[in-house]
């Protein structure tokens, strides 16, 4: 399954596109699914399935489902009705990526066109997989995971009885199964396309989504941008000047596709395809990997974090994790077995603000966790 995910600006015609990208995708024989949260979409085109993605519905859903269990496991828990839950903030991205993986796992389509919405939904999305990965290991390690599967079987087996604990243990497969099966941070299925009108203000929010998408392993493949149809007169020459500097700016991002400004909001299927300038086919980007070579006597591992800053950004580490926190986004990064056996000596940000920003963390044996005989012989390789 091939996932294309669109987020911009507010007001940059988003969810337009979105529905412009998957209306493209049918026409072009890939069977496709349309995510998207509020924009009207054609529902007559063969081939296109649209799914408005609504969190409280899902949210009820949910709960329907789980409160019976919880009221039999719990009889004396007083549980609101479906009805009356209240959902979180921030509910979006969780009921989003609870429908792309009911999409993967039932095989729904070969294309999914995700109206992400606006640029930090998106990379929060992006990003989401990897974070309920975290939690769910902070919450059951190891240790934890198997007494629960002893627990399971003598609930099985009729020695203990069911309480809710037992209930969220039951979801965690599930949980696990949605994570394994929509990875949005790997550029070999999931393809990034920002959205934004040429406008000054548009540079750097867009150079700091990159930044943030970078840290999920992303970079996108195109700018999709409305701009201005021909025109004379002293103000298109001056929106013209400005818009050209813009367009230069987001080229540096990635590739720009001009989409020409219309009258009017696209009527039907046909003004919608009619948007996007020529083929919509795949564009994979080339993955951003994190490089681990030999420096000064240690190890020193690099990420690509194009247009990072010094601003914002910090570094921890945590048992066996790197924390890394840029552009408003966190990611906790696992650290390979040898690195493990190290420590942090230094971090550095290179070429801060440019294309090829990378972040550099230079790491030393640890005389308690390595072996005297190779430390000795990593000393003699330096």
């Amino acid at each position: 399954m091939r996932t294309l995910l669109l987020t911009g600006l507010g007001g940059a015609g988003t969810s337009t596109l979105a529905a412009a990208t998957a209306v493209r995708a049918a026409r072009a024989g890939s069977r496709t699914l349309l995510l998207t949260r509020a924009a009207p979409a054609p529902t007559d085109v063969p081939d296109l399935t649209v799914a408005l993605v609504e969190p409280l519905a899902g949210l009820e859903s949910l709960w329907a489902a789980v409160a019976g269990e919880l009221s039999a496991a719990a009889p004396g828990l007083g549980l609101p009705p479906a009805s009356s839950v209240v959902p979180l903030p921030g509910s979006f991205e969780p009921a989003l990526l609870a429908r792309l993986g009911r999409a993967a796992a039932g095989d729904e389509a070969d294309t999914v066109v995700v109206d992400a919405g606006p640029l930090a939904s998106g990379t929060a999305l992006v990003g989401l997989p990897a974070a309920l990965r975290w939690w769910l290991d902070q919450a059951l390690p190891t240790r934890l995971r198997m007494l629960g599967a002893v627990r399971t079987a003598a609930v099985r087996a009729g020695t203990a009885k069911r309480g809710p604990v037992d209930v969220a243990l039951a979801a965690v497969p599930g949980l696990e199964q949605l994570i394994a099966a929509v990875d949005l941070g790997d550029p070999a299925t999931t393809e990034v396309r920002l959205v934004a009108a040429p406008r000054p203000d548009a540079v750097p929010a867009l150079r700091a989504a990159v930044t943030a998408l970078a840290l999920h392993g992303q970079r996108p493949t195109a700018v999709l941008t409305r701009v201005l149809p021909a025109g004379e007169g002293e103000w298109w020459t001056r929106r013209r000047a400005e818009q050209d500097a813009v367009l230069a700016a987001l080229a540096e991002l990635a590739p720009v596709r001009r989409v020409e400004e219309t009258a009017t909001a696209p009527a039907d299927a046909d003004e919608l395809a009619a948007l996007l300038p020529g083929e919509d086919g795949p564009v994979p980007a080339a993955p951003l990997s994190r490089v681990t070579e030999r420096a000064d006597g240690g190890r020193r591992l690099v990420l690509p974090l194009p247009f990072a800053r010094h601003e914002g950004l910090d570094l921890t580490r945590w048992g066996d994790d790197l924390v890394v926190t840029v552009a408003g986004a966190r990611r906790s990064i696992r650290l390979d077995a040898l690195l493990r056996r190290c420590v942090v000596t230094a971090g550095h940000l290179a070429d801060a603000g440019t294309a090829g920003a990378r972040l550099e963390v230079t790491f030393t044996p640890d005389p308690q966790q390595w072996p005297a005989d190779l430390l000795a012989a990593e000393g003699s390789r330096t």
